[in-house]
């Protein structure tokens, strides 16, 4: 294969990369827009921001998903951790009156 060949496999591959960034910014966007409602719904009927058991559920589940799809159950969890942390970061917001 020549050096233009390598570059142009390599742009198609980049290409696909990028979509499939696009289409995970999007997804969190939709997700972090239903957190958002749930969390005026906590703060409507008082309850708390976090939810550990639901938590706990939920990182079992994609630990379980990403077993299925050939992906790291750990990188599973501490991403879906960080989403977790981020949520309840608004909840608490939401909460205080401060979002």
């Amino acid at each position: 294969m020549s050096e233009t060949d390598h570059k142009q496999k390599l742009q198609e591959y980049r290409e696909s990369i990028d979509n499939i960034d696009a289409s995970l910014i999007f997804m969190l966007a939709e997700r972090f827009k239903i957190t958002k409602k749930v969390g005026f719904y906590k703060k409507e009927h008082q309850l708390p921001p976090a939810d550990p058991a639901r938590e706990s559920k939920q990182i079992e589940r994609l630990r379980a998903l990403a077993k299925s799809a050939k992906l790291d159950p750990e990188f599973s969890e501490k991403f879906l951790q960080f989403v977790i942390e981020e949520v309840i970061r608004h909840h608490e917001k939401i909460r205080d009156g401060n979002l």
